[in-house]
């Protein structure tokens, strides 16, 4: 695990705490409000909940959309919503870095908890550069001296080199908040240090991502197997010199994933026993499920779930498994009469006795979906921050820590 230094480290009580989450959430574009509070409850009830109770003077950063975009707007309500979901006063300032902004944190209690405003308010807040750099900025020469310590704890945001991910990180003494500890944990659990036989899990439709994190995986002997369903199934067969049909090889173009099977194809003559393509798709033939042995195919329908043979080759797979990871849906699991293949797939991981971490959006809906949630070990929210951990990226946000660490 990355050297880093978490809220363990530090005496909070009476502090300044600048705490760094991720609140961004689903938003009404018409009314502004929110709509999914997911993100707010985790790092409440963990890293803020645990800050405050330990009496420190919690100052909440966060961000909510980008300028110009429909879900740009003020965290005043995330900071009701906050306030409800630890059933305490949440106090906001209309402001970031400005006097009012000043005031309100100064004024701060021990355990008392203040939201600012949208730190994407800033104007130089989204723009590359090193922590030394970033400390140079008006939002961290202002409100660092205000602060005894930062808290970073938005590793869904960690793969951006932003300032108020990194910039805190070269003038504060600075550590890991629960989420992004508990992420970081996780992760390398099934990245640096993981159990084998090691499994990844493939699907959904990001098969750029698929094939980076494959390449990355097999390469430096993380996994053994990498199973592939959905559109990266399709692409992986279509790389292995497999008509896949009409329909599906227009789909594949339409998304501009044909670019990747050079790639592919060189990673499957590289690593021929360890990548695993679908022996059976199911296609929707006049709006039913039709099955077909890809020794039969090309086929005219659209192919949007895996087999029975490739379900039975999988999950035995991953039964003998002590890690997996999975990214991405096995077919269009929100469609019934497709959702057979994910089902039995991630039924399988769930029931298995590996540890098994879970990512990515479509993921997690299915996991939610099926009822899983609570059987798979680990399920992570941090989209792309977790896929670029998964392709041996560093991410800023990490290694800012790792160096603040290196200081103390």
């Amino acid at each position: 695990m990355p050297r880093i230094l978490t809220i363990d480290d530090y005496n909070f009580k009476g502090k300044t705490a600048l705490v760094r989450v991720d609140f961004n959430s689903a938003i009404d574009p018409k009314t502004k409000r929110v709509l999914d509070s997911t993100r707010i409850r985790a790092h409440g009830e963990s890293t803020i909940k645990e800050l405050s109770v330990k009496g420190a003077k919690v100052v909440i950063l966060a961000h909510q959309g980008r300028p110009g975009d429909p879900d740009f707007t003020s965290l005043k309500e995330h900071a009701k919503i906050l306030g409800e979901i630890l059933h305490m006063p949440v106090q906001f300032a209309d402001d970031l870095f400005g006097e009012k902004a000043q005031k309100a944190i100064q004024q701060l209690k021990n355990g008392e908890i203040l939201v600012l405003d949208n730190v994407r308010g800033f104007s130089d807040e989204q723009k590359k550069g090193t922590p030394e750099e970033h400390a140079k900025t008006e939002l961290v020469k202002k409100l660092s001296p205000l602060a005894d310590v930062f808290v970073s704890d938005a590793f869904a945001a960690a793969h951006r080199a932003h300032v108020s991910i990194v910039g805190f990180t070269a003038v504060l003494p600075s550590v890991a908040g629960r989420i992004m500890e508990r992420e970081v944990k996780a992760l390398d659990r099934v990245v640096h240090n993981p159990e084998k036989p090691c499994v990844y899990a493939l699907g959904g439709a990001k098969a750029d991502d698929a094939l980076k994190i494959s390449r990355y995986v097999l390469k430096n002997g993380i996994a053994e197997h990498v199973l592939t369903g959905g559109v990266v199934g399709h692409l992986f067969l279509t790389a292995k010199g497999v008509d896949v049909g009409k329909k599906n090889r227009e789909f594949l173009e339409k998304k501009e994933l044909m670019q990747f099977v050079p790639g592919i194809k060189e990673l499957m003559k590289k690593y021929p026993k360890n990548i695993e393509v679908p022996l059976d798709l199911a296609v929707e033939a006049d709006g039913k499920r039709a099955e077909v042995l890809v020794s039969k195919l090309p086929t005219e329908y659209s192919a949007c779930d895996i087999g029975h043979e490739t379900v039975e080759r999988y999950t035995g797979i991953l039964m003998d498994a002590k890690s997996i990871v999975v990214s991405g849906p096995m077919g269009v699991y929100e469609n019934k009469e497709f959702i057979y293949g994910t089902a039995e797939v991630f039924g399988a991981i769930a029931s298995s006795k590996a540890f098994s971490l879970v990512g990515g959006g479509h993921s997690i809906a299915a996991v939610e979906e099926l009822g899983l949630s609570k059987k798979m070990s680990y399920i992570s929210t941090a989209g792309g921050a977790l896929i670029e951990f998964l392709m041996g990226e560093q991410l800023p946000g990490i290694v800012a820590l790792e160096k603040a660490a290196a200081r103390t």
